[in-house]
């Protein structure tokens, strides 16, 4: 298993041949879609979904699969053929893998700005993206945490705790594309430093063996 951490909050995963990406956004290279045979939305803002490229890429590959929480389906109108909706505590299968979904709301931003709905991907009981939550996988043993370090809605005690929380052997930062330079330096020197397993913020493009 290989996983490519492309910009923001992207995730891509290769296993015995099939491609399954996360949340590819508008911050997000299109290449993270090349090959792409399924793909999971974990909620609607653009940063995590860009519907055009998404329907793009799609129409190179019409085999592909689109996951993700009902309130996404009306912004997927040019690819809902192709669309299974999943909720939380759901379990299926996508591009090969097994996938459970967790959790159910965004983080507040601010109690004026509405909350979406927001799923949590557990991926061949391993590999753990939250979306824009710190919702914790209750019951599951994960080895690769994906954890949001920089955001309207959290501070940096809060991606501490939910390291901590589910105790994974590694986390890698998540929801990054707002750091500045030197933002970047401070928050990764802080997670190093509190979260109690490896820690790293990979460059956009950057592959990791899966473990």
């Amino acid at each position: 298993m290989r996983l490519t951490k492309y910009g923001h909050s992207c995730v891509r995963i290769e296993h015995d041949g099939a491609v399954l990406v996360i949340d590819p956004g508008s911050f997000t290279d299109r290449a993270a879609l090349d090959g792409v045979d399924a793909v999971l939305i974990t909620h609607e803002h653009l940063d995590h979904l860009d519907p055009d490229t998404l329907a793009d890429a799609l129409g190179k590959r019409p085999s592909v699969t689109v996951h993700t929480h009902p309130a996404v389906l009306s912004k997927l109108d040019a690819v809902s053929d192709v669309v299974t909706t999943v909720e939380s505590g759901d379990a299926f299968t996508a591009g090969g893998m097994a996938i459970r979904a967790y959790g159910g709301w965004h983080a507040e931003i601010h109690p004026e700005i509405p909350r979406v709905p927001n799923l949590g991907f557990l991926v061949a009981d391993s590999i753990y993206h939250p979306g824009d939550s710190f919702d914790v996988p209750e019951g599951a043993t994960v080895d690769t945490l994906f954890v949001p370090v920089s955001a309207p809605w959290l501070k940096l005690s809060e991606s501490v705790e939910f390291v901590r929380a589910v105790a994974p052997r590694r986390a890698f930062a998540l929801h990054d594309a707002l750091l500045s330079d030197a933002g970047g330096t401070v928050t990764d020197a802080n997670m190093s430093k509190l979260a109690r397993c490896d820690y790293d913020r990979l460059v956009p493009g950057t592959s990791v063996d899966g473990g």
